[in-house]
């Protein structure tokens, strides 16, 4: 994705089935779970760079010890090693009582001497369970440490202690705020992940409210440790979600840890987020990609299984399972931008699709240089767009291989076919593929003067002179694109100095028409180059009025109480008689600078809507390529969006 945007944090989660001092006699370290949470972080690096967080229960410590413990970081660059790196250096630190912090040898004879109760009393993050969170500023609202997950609610009772974090957008948070303020809490600000916390925590103050009554019903003089025992064996957390989350509207993976020993994935009905398990009689592990639980526990993708939509997985204190069930699942509907960029490639199945992609756009492609692949130089930008482009490049070989098979037999059956023609056909069906161009070391360019800035985001793509003649046409293949402002400020800029007869962009994602608000919340219309292609399409052939009223649709449908809206994106009709063909022409006269002289051709090619569903099968959310969205809260944001860009106001579209 040439352009950058803000995705879908990572999450984590470890439960150690066994004693610490398992680990330390099998791998030689007790920390073996702390390892493990490290290591499934930076497998996932690529799913948040803003902040970082960890957090870890301790099981069955003395009343009076700490037991739930939380680290956070913000520092840009790597948060998440600067988090691990805080946690291993206290560890050092704490591993002489006698004031002799930071000695190796110290550390490993304390790791290898201590009893479990000793090692979790020394050293913090020596625990059962643990809960890391990667974070994308979604929004770019704050990225401050307060705003990395996890966050926690802290409480002198243990199963009324909770720390949670998640990859999510709710679509709706301030209607669960007023609720909040309904059940008359007063919660400190109005963010989601916030108002999660509260709903959550509410509901399980609640059911630990209920057993108490029960057990002192039964017996009044149930106290101390035994009253906090039998309050972890009933604590029911199908029912707090059940409750809490009746009115959630977004796409969401929610991770969290209880106080007394509990942890709990939830997952939206509508499966948009993802998230994956494994499980053997040593750990069970939770993340947001499939691959890094493979990596990291070398297992099989076969050994790895999906976290189930609209349903509570919940590791219970004494390490057993329970996946019921908290809501009604919905029409599956999982988010297909983690097929096509946001989640790693090393997924065989993700492999797969992103090549399917690619292959999709062979023949359009060939169409558009008439199978001229002896003058076609191929290439694409940015890296991860390289798997796609194998695909493409794959499909196009053999295509044209049998382009020229068929030209071939023509001749043959015509009886003149020539030797010229043979080596013509045979030796020419290869398709040229040249590093055209590659990004360079990244430039942080956010307190360089306006003009100063400019130049600089015109270089960030770098290019490979003398790789193609004046002749050729050049075709790059992006995975997607959003705003189409790095293809128009640096990459066709940097492109045109080849000089190529043409240029030819391919997108490996269809066009992006429509907000999204559940994890991504790219909810800006008029920043989407497709959405300012449309407007300009629509104002070109003289039917403002249409714009107006669009406009006047949604106010009115914005002044209808929501419970009785209808589920309408009145965005669609401004794309009603538009075809693909014309807003990728409508894009390319966007994204094309009009400051670099060339007298080239230059075109904009996407993927189709077919294309897609047939390179990504089992992934049906595509509600920014087709407006159809899964949740009520998204037709109230698309809406709202055209609202806002008509008014001309910036910031999120959500109410």
């Amino acid at each position: 994705m040439s352009d950058s945007i803000g995705h879908e944090c990572g999450l984590a989660l470890i439960r150690l089935r066994k004693p610490l001092s398992y680990y330390r006699e099998k791998y030689e370290t007790p920390t073996w779970g702390l390892d493990r949470l490290h290591l499934l972080m930076i497998k996932q690096r690529n799913r948040g760079q803003d902040g970082a967080g960890a957090a870890c229960v301790k099981l069955d410590v003395p009343m009076g010890s700490p037991y739930l413990l939380r680290k956070r970081s913000s520092l840009a660059g790597d948060p998440g090693q600067a988090v691990f790196d805080e946690i291993y250096r206290e560890m050092a630190a704490s591993a002489d009582a006698d004031g002799r912090p930071g000695d190796p040898e110290l550390v490993t004879d304390a790791l290898t001497s201590m009893s479990d109760d000793e090692l979790k009393a020394r050293f913090d993050f020596l625990g059962e369970l643990y809960l890391g969170h990667l974070r994308y500023s979604t929004h770019g609202e704050d990225d401050s440490l307060s705003a990395c997950h996890p966050h926690v609610r802290h409480s002198n009772w243990a199963s009324r202690s909770l720390a949670i974090a998640g990859n999510f957008n709710l679509t709706n948070a301030d209607e669960l705020f007023a609720k909040l303020v309904g059940y008359g809490l007063r919660p400190v600000g109005v963010a989601d992940t916030l108002t999660l916390l509260e709903k959550i925590g509410h509901f399980l103050d609640g059911e630990n409210d209920r057993i108490l009554k029960d057990l002192f019903a039964q017996d009044p003089t149930l106290s101390g440790a035994d009253l906090a025992r039998e309050l972890a064996t009933r604590v029911d957390l199908v029912s707090v979600f059940e409750n809490a989350a009746k009115d959630w509207d977004g796409g969401y993976m929610i991770a969290g840890l209880v106080g007394h020993g509990d942890a709990f994935v939830c997952r939206d009905p509508s499966g948009i987020r993802p998230g994956f398990y494994y499980e053997n009689d040593e750990v069970i592990a939770m993340a947001s990609e499939r691959a890094a639980l493979c990596t990291v526990f070398n297992v099989e993708p076969s050994d790895v299984k999906v976290v189930k939509p609209g349903h509570l997985f919940w590791l219970r204190h004494d390490g057993s399972i329970v996946h019921e069930p908290f809501t009604k699942p919905l029409k599956p509907m999982h988010c297909s931008f983690e097929r096509i960029y946001f989640s790693r490639g090393n997924d065989p199945d993700i492999y797969r699709e992103r090549k399917a992609l690619g292959r999709e756009l062979a023949e359009p492609t060939l169409k558009a240089i008439d199978h001229d692949i002896e003058h076609t130089v191929f290439s694409f930008i940015p890296n991860t767009a390289e798997t796609a482009f194998l695909g493409l490049v794959e499909e196009v070989g053999r295509s044209s291989r049998q382009h020229h098979a068929d030209e071939l037999w023509q001749l043959y059956e015509a009886g003149s076919l020539t030797r010229h023609d043979v080596n013509r056909l045979m030796l020419n069906g290869v398709p040229r593929v040249e590093k055209a161009a590659h990004k360079d070391q990244k430039m942080r360019t956010f307190i360089m003067q306006e003009r100063l800035r400019g130049d600089l985001v015109s270089h960030v793509y770098d290019i490979t002179r003398h790789c193609l003649n004046a002749d050729d046409t050049l075709v790059v293949l992006d995975d997607s694109i959003v705003r189409g402002t790095t293809l128009r400020e640096s990459i066709v800029t940097m492109l045109i100095r080849l000089n190529p007869k043409r240029i030819i962009i391919l997108s490996s994602a269809p066009p992006i028409k429509y907000p999204d608000c559940y994890g991504i919340d790219m909810s800006e219309l008029g920043r989407f180059v497709a959405f300012q292609a449309a407007i300009k399409i629509v104002k070109e052939r003289g039917d403002e009025d249409l714009i107006k009223q669009v406009y006047e649709d949604c106010c009115a449908l914005a002044a209808t109480p929501r419970a009785d809206r209808p589920q309408q994106n009145l965005v669609k009709r401004l794309y009603d008689e538009i075809s693909e063909q014309q807003l990728g022409q409508a894009v390319a006269e966007l994204v094309r600078p009009r400051d670099v002289p060339w007298d080239g051709e230059f075109d904009v090619i996407y993927q189709s809507i077919d294309g897609l569903r047939q390179a990504i099968p089992k992934h049906h959310g595509d509600w920014y390529f087709t407006g159809d969205y899964p949740t009520p809260g998204g037709y109230r944001v698309v809406n709202r969006a055209f609202i806002n860009y008509y008014e001309n106001k910036c910031g999120r579209s959500y109410g």
